[in-house]
């Protein structure tokens, strides 16, 4: 079996070096969007966490004797909106809904078109080089 017919280490000499970096960028670019998406999925977890944690503060500002603090505490910034009009969980689904589907969807458009669907034709190159 030749690396080529290997699922999951294609390294198609048909395609050109500079379409096969090409290809690498766009997928290591996708990449760094799936982590900043994970990292936008923790400020939504983080954000709703801290807003559940105001409970308590209010209720140890209230035992404390400070009634008024925690009432602008309970009515200023408990539920509020972390952008005009949107809550965390309306930020990750439009930037799931908008940006991001776009861009997997234009990489695989493109993969489909330049390498009939193969991933990670860089690394697989990469790896023959290292290896042999």
């Amino acid at each position: 079996m030749t690396t080529e017919e290997r699922p999951g280490r294609p390294s198609p000499s048909d395609i050109d070096d500079m379409t096969v970096e090409a290809l690498g960028r766009l997928s290591e670019a996708l990449e760094t969007t799936e982590r900043a998406r994970g990292h936008l999925y923790s400020f939504h977890q983080l954000t709703g966490h801290a807003d559940l944690q105001l409970d308590r503060a209010v209720e140890l500002l209230r035992a404390a004797g400070h009634a008024d603090l925690a009432d602008i505490v309970a009515d200023e910034l408990i539920g509020r909106d972390v952008l005009p009009g949107q809550w965390t969980f309306q930020v990750v689904e439009e930037y799931d809904d908008g940006y991001y589907r776009f861009f997997r969807e234009l990489e695989r458009r493109i993969r489909d078109q330049l390498a009939g669907g193969r991933r990670h034709l860089h690394e697989a190159r990469m790896r023959e080089r290292r290896q042999s």
